[in-house]
């Protein structure tokens, strides 16, 4: 369980570091040069994050008057710089402008506060409401987007290999919910349960990505991050639900690393312990049991992960073996003894993971 009240920042990005460190040892500099700047920016950040604690979470939407059940979004952008978290660009209720990356923005931090609180009866990633800040246009040739436990932040891409990191609504789902995790279990971002960390991420992000185009399980691409890569790159997205392992074969990118099954487990110490490898397996798993229910993959696989995510029973450095086991417990308390508990209980048999 949370042990500090579920606010401890973690610094979370969109693209693993091994792809970045692939890409910096490209010949071709107008490949390393972006994969190289962004790697030590993206260490400039996740040291500042682990040297900055925050002891629990003012009720801001309070403080601040807010409405219950209203999104708070502002939108910054950072003007090619690095200060947080830049000049505001478009606030609650104002009408679109010119910039569609600001647009973009703004309409992926609605349709992630919608989704939580319409079907999940979660206000915003905190649950009491908290304002939903992002930047964009951050740094030059920014190869990457991420969480910092307070607010979203979205480079534009090189170019090259990676485009403006707004385009995928998903990736802006993806980000957000690492705030959701922040606020509930708090998964330790290491091993086994830094990839759930991921994991869960990647769920959201694709449950937010169906919901805003009314997709079911089966309509469903099941991709996370298509549209980020550039003409140049031989692939489709950074990972697949689906079939994890296919999202990119690239000769620059390289080969998607990630694992279907426990067979293939990646033991690693990069990457604080393979996150963004593992969690190919989670979220395999979460696929197959919203695939075998079909509808809507919100409705009810989506309820099962989110009953798991906050209920309080979740530890903080969980295994596999133990989020397995508490969706088959979900499944069971929500459903009872029907197709929802069969379909979560196999997908894990499918995927290695034993339940207890």
């Amino acid at each position: 369980m949370t042990t500090n009240g579920g606010h401890e920042p973690v610094f979370c990005t969109i693209v693993p570091p091994h792809v970045l460190d692939r890409l910096s040892q490209a010949e071709d500099p107008v490949v390393h040069g972006p994969a190289r700047r962004t790697l030590r920016r993206d260490a400039y950040e996740r040291t500042r994050r682990r040297l900055t604690t925050v002891v629990g979470a003012p009720d801001v939407a309070t403080l601040a008057g807010a409405e219950p059940g209203k999104p708070r979004r502002t939108v910054y952008d950072a003007g090619h710089g690095t200060d947080l978290p830049g000049e505001k660009a478009r606030g609650e209720g104002e009408e679109p402008g010119q910039d569609a990356t600001v647009n973009r923005a703004y309409a992926g931090l609605g349709a992630t506060f919608d989704l939580f609180l319409k079907e999940f009866g979660r206000d915003s990633i905190d649950g009491h409401g908290l304002p939903l800040d992002a930047t964009v246009h951050y740094d030059r040739d920014y190869s990457n987007a991420f969480w910092n436990g307070e607010q979203m932040v979205f480079g534009d891409g090189d170019g090259e290999i990676f485009l403006d990191f707004t385009i995928a609504v998903d990736v802006i789902g993806h980000e957000l919910a690492h705030g959701v995790t922040q606020y509930t279990a708090n998964l330790d971002y290491f091993g086994q349960s830094g990839a759930l960390n991921e994991s869960v991420s990647d769920v959201f992000g694709a449950l937010i990505k169906q919901y805003t185009l009314g997709q079911t399980a089966e309509e469903a691409d099941w991709l996370i991050g298509a549209g980020l890569l550039a003409p140049r790159v031989t692939g489709t997205a950074l990972r697949s639900m689906k079939e994890p392992g296919t999202a990119y074969d690239d000769d620059v990118l390289g080969k998607d690393p990630q694992p279907a099954t426990m067979d293939d487990y990646v033991r690693t110490g990069r990457d604080n312990g393979g996150v963004h490898i593992n969690s190919g397996i989670p979220n395999h798993a979460f696929y197959l049991a919203a695939t075998t229910l079909g509808g809507h993959a919100w409705e009810r696989a989506g309820q099962i992960w989110y009953d798991v995510l906050t209920g309080g029973e979740l530890d903080q450095n969980a295994q596999f073996t133990d989020f397995a086991t508490l969706t088959v417990k979900a499944a069971r308390a929500r459903y009872g003894e029907g197709a929802e508990l069969v379909a979560v209980t196999k997908a894990w048999e499918r995927v290695g993971v034993r339940t207890l």
